[in-house]
């Protein structure tokens, strides 16, 4: 199950209703959204909604019937034992392209970002980001890791030439280990505009 629809199926199971419906799936061979909703007391809309739901999961099937000519569901549990995986390494596939050090980067001219030392003035501990625009704006603090900290520290000068993260990364001496914490706030500053990208 990918985190979209962990989180779907999460949203609906914790709901108070979830549990007398899934006995009611148990008992039932098939029931329609209207059976259910009038056997517990809910709202038809209510049902209808998780019903769709565990459908869409896979968890219920549904077959359309008609009553004098007027059709509508009827809807029967699939399965007795629900089982959730979820791959968490799905979450950060999409920062390969980061990871493996494809992108040029650099600090960006006037950026407005201010950089915190960390005590032994080796990495920065903190970045303070500007959000909004004049009395509207306020202060973003963001805490950094020591990795991303040695390597925002070692990140290029607005003048100097761009690199790619594995080349700061080299330099900062940072292993690769880190290497998606990094990308994570790469990704960051760059929708920021504190860090630029060359081509």
């Amino acid at each position: 199950m990918d985190f979209k629809n962990a989180a779907k199926f999460g949203s609906f199971i914790s709901k108070d209703y979830a549990k007398p419906l899934f006995k009611l799936l148990l008992m039932y061979k098939s029931i329609s959204a209207s059976e259910a909703a009038s056997r517990l007391g809910i709202h038809i809309r209510t049902v209808q909604d998780f019903m769709e739901a565990m459908t869409e999961l896979e968890i219920l099937t549904k077959e359309e019937v008609y009553e004098r000519k007027r059709p509508y569901f009827r809807y029967t549990l699939k399965k007795n034992t629900i089982k959730l995986e979820l791959n968490l390494a799905d979450l950060v596939e999409g920062n390969n392209d980061q990871r493996n050090g494809y992108h040029k980067i650099r600090e960006q001219k006037n950026s407005g970002a201010r950089f915190t030392t960390a005590r032994n003035g080796q990495f920065f501990s903190s970045i303070a980001i500007w959000e909004g625009k004049g009395r509207d704006g306020k202060e973003r603090r963001i805490n950094l890791t020591e990795s991303q900290g040695r390597f925002l520290f070692n990140l290029p000068f607005p003048n100097a030439d761009f690199m790619s993260q594995a080349q700061i990364m080299e330099k900062a001496e940072i292993n690769n280990e880190h290497d998606r914490e990094v990308a994570d706030i790469i990704k960051l500053l760059i929708e920021y505009g504190i860090v630029e990208v060359g081509d």
